[in-house]
């Protein structure tokens, strides 16, 4: 099933040509066994992985696991938790995928994860959440969500800018800010016991993230992206990638995009032509005649901007168009769950995206059911993961549900192109929850469902397949 850890794998290198991932028929792929339940929900896993690549390809296909360690097995057996070795066959091999890992206590480094995320450059957190038909969920119509988040995964609050209150270096960067800053330092409550952090968001990290959420909707056929942000407040942060995310859309992706606005505006043109511009201007701000002239100069030239598309978006034109949109994060976390349909795909920071995606979790299922993966689109680079924890306590008891690691799997084939394993899968999936044969944590919710452990929940996908 698995080479052992020191051994070198024989099988084909992923590898990247000409923008495009390249992906032999006997692929490395780098795994990480995981810690605690890790070693139940791969052993149930990688079965359902091999089953299917051998059923969707008749033997023409199959993945040559290659096992490198992480967490508390690298450390039992290197005395370090995160071997160089294990980093370099992510490096080589491209592609991968790991269990959930322990983060080591009493310093060091402060998680594997974005340890393993920031060596790699690994700048999309990719996280799909969608309803599996019959699993209980706390919402009234979990069928509505259908979404897929890119979120940020190397800047914002995660990029681990920190001082501890009272330490030294906290106390240089306050008597910086109150030298050279003195307006804003006023703005510390209390200096003194004051812990202080930095928020990196740049241009460049926003724009390689919002073209990588396009190209994925346009892709995949989606209809809307929406930028989440708390622009209203940080302006030169949130507010900012709110401004570069619009800015790569309309620029790059100009034939297949249209803004929220701009739909407003030449759906105004299409519902009456005889419209002014000012005209025009009043619908889409009540609020017109109170702004200044400065403003409403601003506002006029963008409505003239939006109605010189019309020759490829007029008309209608724009309705078969990717909705490029925005939404302020907090009212976000409220219409997730009043309008789900209103969602399609995210792109977020980091500590937004971290919000969202285990919110939007709980409304399917649970963290225990959600994928993602951590992709560098430019290099090839993709770790795929569980995003749960390790639930020690349930370790070696072939009870845990293996849905987190295999719907990662699921987009790890398709991120290789491998539709076919991919949708056997999904198939398989869907007809082992309708059958309402599933493991302990939907079983305690579902009624009249029959109880499977991980190992069994394992041999339903296959037999579903």
């Amino acid at each position: 099933m698995s080479n052992a850890p020191s051994t070198v794998p024989v099988g084909g290198t992923i590898h990247i040509a000409n923008g495009k991932l390249v992906v032999p028929s006997n692929p490395v792929i780098p795994f990480i066994e995981g810690d605690g339940t890790g070693r139940d929900i791969w052993r149930a896993s990688v079965r359902v992985f091999d089953a299917a690549v051998a059923k969707a390809y008749k033997g023409e296909r199959k993945i040559v696991w290659h096992e490198v360690l992480a967490g508390e097995k690298a450390f039992k057996q290197t005395n370090n938790w995160l071997p160089d070795e294990t980093v370099a066959a992510f490096q080589k091999y491209l592609v991968g995928i790991k269990g959930p890992l322990t983060t080591p206590i009493g310093g060091g480094i402060r998680s594997l994860n974005v340890a393993l995320r920031q060596m790699l450059d690994l700048y999309v957190c990719l996280r799909p959440v969608r309803y599996f038909k019959g699993v209980p969920s706390p919402v009234k119509k979990p069928e509505d969500v259908d979404m897929v988040i890119f979120r940020e995964n190397t800047e914002d609050i995660y990029a681990g800018i920190e001082w501890a209150a009272g330490s030294d270096a906290a106390k240089k960067v306050i008597a910086f800010l109150q030298q050279e800053f003195p307006k804003e330092a006023k703005k510390i409550r209390f200096p003194e016991s004051s812990g202080v952090g930095i928020k990196p968001i740049s241009k460049d990290g926003t724009e390689r993230l919002v073209r990588a959420a396009i190209r994925y909707a346009l892709k995949h056929k989606r209809k809307s992206l929406t930028i989440v942000h708390k622009g209203n407040i940080m302006k030169f942060t949130e507010g900012a990638f709110k401004d570069w995310g619009y800015g790569v859309a309309t620029r790059e992706f100009r034939a297949d995009v249209v803004t929220e606005r701009e739909s407003w505006i030449l759906g105004n043109k299409e519902s009456d032509a005889s419209l002014t511009t000012e005209a025009n201007a009043r619908l889409v701000e009540p609020g017109y005649d109170m702004l200044p002239p400065a403003q409403r100069d601003g506002l006029h030239k963008e409505i003239e901007t939006a109605l010189a598309l019309w020759p490829s978006h007029g008309g209608g034109q724009w309705k078969k168009k990717l909705m490029v949109k925005d939404s302020i994060a907090d009212i976000t976390l409220q219409q997730v769950l009043t309008r789900a349909k209103d969602f399609d795909v995210i792109a977020t920071m980091n500590l937004n995206g971290d919000y969202l995606s285990d919110a939007l979790a709980a409304q399917v299922g649970g963290i225990g059911i959600a994928p993602g993966g951590n992709i560098n689109y430019d290099s090839g680079h993709a770790i795929f993961e569980a995003t749960h924890g390790t639930a020690p306590k349930y370790a070696d008891k072939d009870q845990v549900n293996p849905g987190s690691v295999i719907l990662s799997g699921i987009m790890m084939l398709e991120h290789m192109g491998w539709q076919e394993a991919a949708d056997l899968i999904l198939k398989g999936m869907d007809t082992a929850i309708g059958n309402k044969t599933v493991t302990y944590d939907f079983h305690r919710m579902m009624p009249g469902a029959t109880l499977r452990k991980c190992s069994e929940f394992a041999d339903d996908i296959i037999a579903g397949m």
